[in-house]
């Protein structure tokens, strides 16, 4: 069974923005996989993060130095006319399966609902180019532009929560989960169900997050249902992010697990790791 992380931010200088995060100057490639190693992580995604300008090239590098190790979600401005001609060729970078977005503040919260990037969905509908969105007050309206374009393959992060940005624990971080069970209507709409412990209060195996990943399984199906960690803001081990979907869901049977925690992923994102 392959292991394939659906989130991981690397950078090489600066503190995270998001406090959550471990408040570090440096997470690398190399010290990423050497955690990967111990839990038996094949592979991860990476998320350049905004702190670090750097962190772009850094995900490149390591697609390179580490084959088969790393891909990358990236990010082409979303207020610059130029970045529309970038869409078409975006995945013929090394490593690069799609684009992916913050919709929690304005103005790209209000971009969703009042057609500023109409451009966008059809560009990437276009090219292939799937897209991965934090975008938990704005679920209803991603599921509109799902359904306006059925060949864009878009991603829900976190479990449509909200990954950190607010001290929110237990059931309290999951009050949008109506919202996100109603999207999986869309074939074309998936969840990462990545950070799972960070939104919960209690020790591993963290039994409050369980049943809202049984949710998230009962609508989306193992299909559309990708495990990761967002390693950099857990409570507990990558091994531990593992397990607690591995050995501590007794309703997910092997097939599932396969599809779950690598399988599905890759295929939806179409990354082939052997290539």
């Amino acid at each position: 069974m392959q292991i394939v992380d659906a989130q991981v931010h690397l950078w090489g200088t600066g503190l995270p923005s998001n406090m959550s995060h471990w408040q570090i100057t440096s997470f690398t490639p190399e010290d990423a996989i050497g955690l990967m190693d111990e839990a038996g992580v094949q592979g991860a995604v990476i998320h350049p993060p905004g702190w670090d300008p750097r962190s772009t090239e850094m995900a490149l590098e390591a697609v390179q130095n580490y084959p088969g190790r790393f891909a990358i979600m990236g990010s082409v401005p979303l207020d610059q006319p130029a970045s529309r001609d970038l869409i078409a060729d975006w995945r013929k970078q090394p490593g690069m399966l799609g684009l992916r977005y913050l919709f929690l503040n304005d103005p790209a919260r209000q971009w969703l609902h009042d057609g500023t990037l109409d451009w966008l969905w059809a560009a990437a509908e276009d090219a292939g180019v799937p897209i991965a969105a934090l975008a938990t007050n704005c679920l209803p309206a991603l599921g509109k532009i799902a359904e306006r374009h059925p060949g864009l393959r878009l991603t829900i992060d976190h479990m449509g929560g909200r990954g950190g940005t607010t001290p929110l624990k237990d059931h309290e971080a999951m009050t949008h989960m109506p919202e996100l069970l109603a999207l999986a209507k869309y074939p074309n709409v998936a969840v990462k169900a990545t950070g799972a412990p960070g939104y919960s209060s209690e020790a591993y195996p963290f039994p409050i997050m369980h049943d809202y990943l049984h949710q998230i399984y009962d609508a989306f199906g193992p299909q559309r249902m990708f495990w990761g960690t967002d390693i950099s803001k857990m409570p507990c081990s990558w091994l531990e992010c593992v397990e607690m979907f591995t050995e501590q869901l007794p309703w997910l049977n092997d097939q599932d697990k396969r599809l779950i925690m690598g399988d599905a992923l890759c295929d939806w994102w179409g990354w082939d790791r052997t290539a």
